[in-house]
């Protein structure tokens, strides 16, 4: 997710930057890093857990409940991780 992507994402749910910080559990500060794509003059990267936390945020999904799961596929891992293009 690009900072570009994030600042989308964040601007299409009519969400203000504390309100994003809220949602995602973060300090609206990291909300400003992350749409700079910079912290200190270094670049950052977002990480995959707030890109996918993004992702279902923009679906509806504010909340995870394993239980819903089947015990196989609670215990099985994916085959291979997918790349996350999530917002």
């Amino acid at each position: 997710m690009t900072p570009d992507d994030f600042r989308r994402w964040r601007k299409s749910l009519g969400l203000k930057q504390k309100d994003a910080a809220r949602v995602l559990g973060l300090k609206k500060r990291i909300i400003q890093y992350y749409e700079k794509g910079k912290r200190d003059g270094k670049q950052i990267t977002i990480p995959l857990t707030v890109a996918l936390a993004c992702y279902a945020i923009a679906n509806g999904v504010y909340e995870y409940d394993a239980s819903e799961l089947s015990d196989e596929a609670a215990s099985s891992p994916p085959d291979e991780p997918h790349p996350a293009n999530a917002c």
